[in-house]
């Protein structure tokens, strides 16, 4: 019930920020059955991450010292883009693994990059000690409740656009976005983690029975390269209907090229690693049941039309 109020209010609040993206019923993939896509990439920034920045920013007060964010890209520029657009400065820390095209997104949004040598944990560190240091709002970009409530209204915008599956397949990263499905679903629908073989903290934590630290890497690891699962993701995991399943970098390029070749959707890594589980077997649908993938990011590097 909290997750459900939450999730609502959130819907009303960012509404005017965000757009409503398209669905679609594709047929190919190499598939015999059909699927529905949600084509998230065409949110702000091309990503969902915009959901959960701006109802962090529009559920309270921001400070003078404005926001700060550790990302691996998608979310850096979706903070970067609702700070601009309400008023806020932002300084951005990400791995240089993000690579030229999201960093170059999240500069054209009018935020502080600092590029920080590592991995994500690395530019997290270092935003957290800038928050220390000047009383900035972190937004975090998976683990916090503001963003799992933002990012839940994805799920609850399909819905009401009529989605029509017995089970829906989500890439995780650090665990934000499938939490806010499992929190809006609670449980009336069957829901697939999918991550790269790489890059794997809530298929870890779920063997473990615990948050367990990974290595990182791999083609989705900008987007997909969480050390560790949220703990918000997993303890909703564990009480909603949830399984989860890995694949390898070829399937998810491959998936990736299906999306260009068949539906003309250019999408990265990420945005093609719910798919690639479909198209690889890693899951397969029983012989009646309805399926619908989540395309969560277009932020493709390098940009292929510079």
């Amino acid at each position: 019930m909290y997750w459900t109020k939450e999730i609502k209010a959130a819907t009303g609040r960012i509404a005017p920020h965000v757009r409503r993206t398209p669905i679609l019923q594709a047929k190919g993939f190499g598939l015999s059955y059909p699927v529905a896509l949600k084509l998230e990439q065409m949110q702000h920034t091309g990503s969902f991450k915009a959901r959960g920045a701006f109802n962090t920013l529009l559920s309270g007060p921001v400070p003078k010292a404005g926001l700060v964010a550790a990302s691996g890209g998608n979310h850096g520029a979706a903070v970067a883009y609702a700070a601009a657009q309400l008023g806020h400065p932002a300084r951005i820390y990400v791995p240089e693994m993000a690579g030229p095209a999201k960093m170059a997104l999240i500069r054209e949004q009018g935020a502080n990059l600092i590029v920080v040598k590592g991995a994500y944990a690395d530019a997290a560190e270092q935003a957290m000690e800038w928050q220390n240091a000047t009383g900035a709002m972190q937004v975090h970009p998976y683990d916090a409740s503001a963003t799992v409530a933002g990012q839940g209204t994805c799920m609850a915008e399909w819905e009401d656009q009529g989605l029509d599956a017995d089970t829906v397949l989500i890439a995780v990263g650090g665990g934000g976005l499938i939490a806010g499905a499992l929190a809006w679903l609670d449980g009336r629908r069957k829901v697939v983690a999918v991550e790269p073989a790489k890059s794997c903290a809530l298929n870890a934590a779920l063997e473990a029975g615990k948050p367990v630290d990974v290595e990182v890497s791999g083609v989705a690891a900008n987007a997909l390269g969480a050390r560790r699962i949220g703990t918000m993701c997993f303890d909703l995991a564990q009480t909603t209907t949830l399984e989860s399943v890995l694949v390898r970098d070829k399937d998810i390029t491959a998936a990736q090229a299906a999306l260009w070749r068949e539906m003309r959707q250019l999408v990265e890594p990420a945005g093609a690693t719910a798919l690639a589980a479909l198209m690889s077997g890693a899951y397969q649908p029983q012989p009646d049941e309805r399926v619908a993938v989540l395309v969560c990011g277009g932020n493709i590097a390098p940009d292929p039309l510079e």
